[in-house]
C-alpha cells in the first residue's frame, strides 16, 4: 500500500471520530471561509457533524470541495450532542414523535445523520423518551 493511501485512510479514520486533525492557523483560505460559513449555520439552526459537511460541501449549499469542509468542521469544538438536543427540540415544537421514531429521524442518512448516540441522547434530554 502507497504511502499517499495510508496518510488518506489515517486522516479520514481520525475525521470519522470527529477528532480535530488541523488547527486553525492551518488551515487554507478555502478552509477558513468553510469555517465562516460553518459557524453562520451553527448560529440559526442546529446541524450533526455529518449534516454540516454535506450542506457545506453540497453543490445546492456552499459547494465546497469535501475535503475543505470537512477540514474546516472538525477544526472547530462543537457538542454535537448540544446539537442533537437543539434539532429533536426542534422538531418536537413542530409535530408529535414517539421516542424510537425521532431517534430514527435524528440519525436518518435521510435525515439529520446524528450518530446513533447523539441520536439517543438528544431525544431523551427533548423529553421524547
Amino acid at each position: 500500500m502507497n504511502m499517499i493511501r495510508l496518510v488518506g485512510i489515517a486522516v479520514l479514520s481520525f475525521s470519522m471520530l470527529g477528532a480535530p486533525i488541523t488547527s486553525a492557523q492551518d488551515l487554507t483560505s478555502a478552509q477558513k471561509n468553510a469555517v465562516r460559513s460553518a459557524k453562520n449555520y451553527l448560529s440559526f439552526q442546529a446541524f450533526s457533524r455529518r449534516g454540516l459537511i454535506d450542506q457545506l460541501s453540497s453543490p445546492y449549499g456552499d459547494d465546497y470541495d469535501v475535503a475543505d469542509a470537512t477540514a474546516a468542521v472538525d477544526s472547530l469544538s462543537v457538542d454535537w450532542n448540544a446539537q442533537a438536543v437543539r434539532s429533536a427540540k426542534t422538531y418536537l415544537e413542530m409535530m408529535g414523535f414517539s421516542c424510537n421514531g425521532l431517534i430514527r429521524q435524528l440519525s436518518s442518512d435521510a435525515g439529520d445523520k446524528y450518530t446513533e448516540s447523539q441520536a439517543t441522547y438528544g431525544a431523551q434530554q427533548a423529553g421524547a423518551c
